[in-house]
């Protein structure tokens, strides 16, 4: 169900404004008041609508209240109704009909799930060491139950909203959220190394340091996904998985590498996790940008306009870099000292 209800508390002169506007927009139901606090001099004016319609009304709000006056607006998702609500598919279609949520609801959700605090660094620290034992002992379960703990995708995604809404603080700060709990990450696997007795060859754990175009493919689908079932309104812990998949074992794996001691390795691993954290965040841009979730005012849309193009010419150059690296790790390099070993047979063999 995609019905939504917004409560909003404001001045009472703009009750009936609220309420024209509300019929303006074709809600399914409309419930106005005064309030009994403050001599009534507040309003309560309650609308239920298709999720469609949410940032059309509270856009329009907010034009017709402006920033002067103490107004607030709460959106409910509904869980369900009675009688039971049957669009109507043959109506006209309404004005924010791009089939997304509200960017204060996407804003709210994301935000919160990018905030650095005791929480997100306990999860990271147990998911990394949940995937650090399903990798050295190539179990898959394991790993994923890692995967599934793992709070690595919400960084991401408010990174992207951040760009597309021109919001720099929320960018600034998903950005510090994302490399403390990548770092975090890689220096528990560096500390797990040290302590590790036996061999790090397990198939799972060698495969994240391997990187091919595939994965280029992987990671922006999955990206795509999450986003679309994020603005969709949609459960997106499913799809959170999947991102967390293509960014924690790789992770995981660079402190394992390094602390093994295995250089080349543990670059076939950050080139892993740098493929996929390019391609998330720009598949999330281009999600965000098609459904329309931009800022409401022209100036703020200029910002957004701005730090888009920087940041999709930014992720497009590290693309093309991270490419060139996969290619130069499909090149067969052979050993130093196999070098040494053949030219000294070669120099014996020759000598006279």
């Amino acid at each position: 169900m995609s019905l939504r209800v917004i409560e909003i508390t404001a001045p009472a002169g703009y009750a009936d404004t609220l309420t024209a506007l509300a019929e303006q927009h074709e809600m399914i139901d409309v419930f106005s008041a005064r309030s009994a606090d403050m001599d009534g001099s507040r309003c309560i004016v309650r609308v239920v609508c298709d999720m469609n319609c949410v940032q059309a009304y509270t856009d329009a709000v907010q034009t017709a209240i402006g920033r002067g006056e103490a107004w607030r607006a709460v959106t409910f998702k509904v869980e369900g109704t009675v009688p039971d609500y049957e669009p109507d598919t043959a109506g006209n279609k309404p004005a924010f009909d791009t089939g997304a949520a509200s960017r204060e609801e996407i804003h709210e959700e994301v935000a919160r799930n990018s905030e650095l605090d005791s929480t997100y660094l306990i999860l990271t620290a147990l998911s990394g060491v949940v995937a650090a034992i399903g990798l050295l002992n190539n179990n898959v379960a394991v790993i994923i139950g890692a995967m599934v703990i793992a709070p690595l995708l919400g960084p991401n995604l408010a990174f992207a909203l951040g760009t597309a809404l021109g919001n720099h603080a929320l960018m600034l700060k998903s950005m510090m959220t994302n490399v403390i709990g990548i770092g975090l990450t890689i220096v528990l696997g560096v500390v797990i190394a040290f302590l590790w007795t036996e061999d790090f060859d397990a198939p799972e754990l060698l495969s994240r340091t391997r990187v091919g175009y595939d994965g280029i493919a992987l990671a922006l689908a999955s990206g795509a996904a999450a986003v679309l079932s994020l603005v969709s309104g949609l459960s997106s812990a499913l799809v959170g998985v999947m991102v967390a998949v293509a960014l924690l074992p790789p992770a995981i794996a660079i402190g394992l590498m390094l602390g093994a001691g295995n250089f080349d390795a543990a670059f076939g691993a950050a080139t892993l996790l740098g493929v996929n954290i390019v391609c998330i965040n720009l598949a999330a841009q281009t999600v965000f940008v098609v459904k329309g979730i931009r800022p409401r005012t022209w100036w703020e849309k200029k910002t957004s306009t701005a730090s888009l193009g920087i940041n999709f010419g930014m992720w497009l150059v590290l693309l093309v870099a991270l490419v060139g690296a996969i290619a130069w790790l499909k090149v067969p390099v052979v050993p130093f000292h196999l070098i040494e070993r053949v030219t000294e047979a070669a120099e014996s063999t020759v000598a006279p």
